[in-house]
């Protein structure tokens, strides 16, 4: 991952950290279906917006399957999800159930992306979600959980991994800002039956709720699913996932400063596992020079006579992250 893709991706997770914070404010004045069709509605405004600015234009043909499956996918039925199983569990049950959802984007695009399994990042998966079990444990209220509450969340972390798994590609085909708007557009249509129920509750709520509503838009969803489309252009479906694994600690943080909430020390070390669990998925040993200045005349790179190879080709599945000239 490169400086500008890892920016994009720290901007994206602490942008989702924070949709937690506004989600909680807004919750009491707004249902899940209304609150996920305002979000989206602002989003595909604003994204509208800068898209005829920067005459972004209409994807090819080829990326509208992939738009409209992450659409209704991850900006529809995901957010719908959240929302109300959010309302069923206490936020630390939700939080650990959600971060199901990168292990299933790991497995998904090594499987169905050629992405592979590498050692370092299956560890890191593990050490992030181990981090993300403790910061759910020492944050639940200790009330019983709602198994539709569970079963919620769960949905959402499916939804949320198959909809990323489903956009990676696409990208090959549209930019990020297409992807983004257009997705974001289709998850409005499909939440829009709420349009009417939102519209009455938006009516009645008071201005701070409006506007948290308002901020879910531009912020969570408009400007950092434009980054988070940005850096997952840049590396794999495994690793992006990887790095929401500090969303939690970083919720932690925020609900400490916004809401007055002081962590535990368990939440702590759970937010440290989450952090060390991003670290370990992003190490890695240096990729090996081939460039042609260092391999003799008429060899390979691995000293082999030039006419047992095809230049220029690779090995099916060792391109995940490269989006060359296609």
């Amino acid at each position: 991952m490169d400086g500008r893709a890892l920016v994009a991706a720290s901007v994206t997770v602490v942008l989702w950290a924070s949709s937690f914070i506004s989600i909680r404010s807004s919750a009491a004045h707004f249902d899940p279906g209304p609150l996920a069709f305002g979000r989206l509605a602002v989003a595909s405004i604003v994204l509208g917006a800068i898209a005829l600015v920067r005459r972004a234009g209409f994807p090819p043909r080829e990326a509208w399957p992939g738009i409209a499956a992450s659409g209704v996918l991850w900006f529809g039925a995901y957010m719908v999800a959240l929302n109300w199983g959010e309302r069923e569990v206490d936020a630390g049950t939700a939080a650990m159930v959600v971060n199901v959802g990168p292990i299933l984007m790991a497995l998904l695009g090594g499987w169905l992306l050629k992405e592979g399994f590498p050692p370092r990042l299956m560890a890191g998966v593990a050490v992030s979600f181990a981090g993300a079990v403790i910061v759910g444990v020492a944050t639940s209220g200790g009330e019983d959980t709602s198994v539709l509450g569970v079963l919620l969340c769960l949905l959402a972390a499916v939804v949320y991994a198959v909809g990323v798994v489903v956009q990676k590609p696409t990208l090959k085909h549209a930019t990020p800002l297409q992807v983004t708007t257009f997705g974001a557009l289709v998850g409005a249509l499909a939440c829009l039956p709420f349009a009417g129920q939102f519209a009455s509750q938006v009516s009645r709520a008071p201005a701070a709720a409006s506007l948290q509503v308002v901020y879910l838009g531009v912020f969570p969803t408009a400007l950092a699913f434009s980054t988070w489309a940005y850096a997952i252009s840049r590396t794999t479906a495994g690793k992006m996932g990887a790095t929401t694994y500090a969303v939690p600690v970083i919720v932690v943080f925020m609900s400490w400063l916004f809401l007055d909430e002081v962590p535990n020390w368990l939440s702590l070390l759970g937010g440290l596992l989450c952090l060390c669990g991003v670290a370990v998925s992003r190490m890695g040993g240096k990729a090996p020079d081939r460039s042609p200045r260092e391999v003799p005349a008429g060899r390979t790179a691995d000293g082999a006579p030039q006419e047992t190879v095809l230049h220029g080709s690779s090995a099916p599945g060792t391109d995940g992250n490269d989006r060359g000239a296609r």
